[in-house]
């Protein structure tokens, strides 16, 4: 295909918000569609997954647009209680709800008559990559995994600051904050990663992924109104027991796309991640590529990483939907 129709279709790529439901709240999604879009016709599905502290708009928009070019229908949702979505409160990270989001979104895609449902995948960027994984294993529906820099958010929580007891005494302040709102506080909000690049620079902090997280999320780069860097202290609690590839050398048999990069890994750890994930997995057709030179945040947004990662994807979910 030319560069100029490349162009031309990407500018023809459709796309429209809708809503679906887990348990009782509504669920924002984008649906990216194909050119030429026709609802009598029958396309395969993909369900996109923002990274943790991410919104729709972000970087699964980028993915979801780019896939959706190539003639999928694209789902790319705010998980419940973030973004635009509703949900039992706001700004929680809890992982169960986060897979649970997944098991809705199949849901609503078998609903549509031009889905289908033999032929629905999913994508996961960075947590939402591992959460991507973890319901796959239960959701029978997801024909094909892919990943992009997922990393093992109950990992990530356990880790801390890596002293010996850092994730006793985390428990204990966010046991202390539950009975605080038991008794009428306030919810306790947090932030991800630092507020600003002066911010930044002022704790000290030397990491390339925080580093890296800063300036795609709170600059022009990839700052959005759904992605507030606002986090419930008390929902992150449920984390610290939680495994995202937990079974996956049982229950993960569907293929899988692993993509990683290998510049500069920092602390939240999604080139091993990808690593561990790619041995456990019960997978027979499985794969990592490794994108030379990329940081994490790299393939979020920079062309040509997430160019090599699309084509990688492409590939893997044209033999496998």
């Amino acid at each position: 295909m030319s560069h100029g129709h490349r162009a031309a279709q990407r500018q023809e790529i459709k796309m429209k918000s809708v809503t679906f439901k887990n348990k009782t709240w509504d669920v924002a999604a984008n649906q990216h569609v194909p050119a030429g879009f026709d609802e009598s016709k029958t396309y395969p599905a993909i369900v996109v997954a923002h990274p943790i502290s991410s919104c729709k708009e972000q970087t699964a928009a980028i993915y979801a647009s780019k896939l959706a070019e190539f003639g999928y229908v694209c789902l790319a949702f705010d998980a419940s209680t973030q973004g635009a979505s509703g949900g039992p409160g706001q700004y929680l990270e809890d992982p169960a709800t986060r897979v649970e989001d997944f098991r809705c979104a199949a849901d609503y895609l078998v609903t549509l008559p031009y889905v289908d449902e033999n032929r629905i995948g999913v994508l996961g960027i960075c947590g939402g990559g591992a959460y991507a994984v973890n319901a796959a294993m239960t959701e029978r529906r997801f024909k094909a995994v892919g990943t992009v820099v997922a990393a093992n958010y109950g990992r990530i929580c356990r880790e801390g600051d890596l002293s010996p007891d850092a994730a006793i005494k985390a428990l204990e302040g966010i046991s202390a904050q539950r009975t605080a709102e038991a008794r009428g506080a306030e919810a306790a909000l947090t932030t991800y990663i630092p507020q600003s690049k002066a911010q930044l620079e002022s704790y000290g902090i030397t990491d390339v992924d925080v580093i890296e997280a800063v300036d795609y999320y709170t600059t022009q780069r990839g700052q959005k109104p759904g992605s507030p860097n606002k986090l419930n202290v008390v929902s992150t609690g449920a984390a610290f027991t939680w495994d995202a590839f937990h079974l996956a050398e049982k229950l993960l048999t569907q293929p899988l796309q692993i993509i990683v990069g290998d510049g500069h890994a920092g602390g939240f750890g999604s080139y091993r991640d990808g690593f561990e994930l790619l041995n456990k997995a019960a997978s027979t057709k499985k794969s990592i590529f490794v994108v030379t030179g990329a940081t994490h945040y790299d393939l979020y947004d920079k062309p040509d990483c997430v160019d090599q990662a699309v084509a990688k994807l492409m590939a893997f979910y044209g033999e496998n939907l």
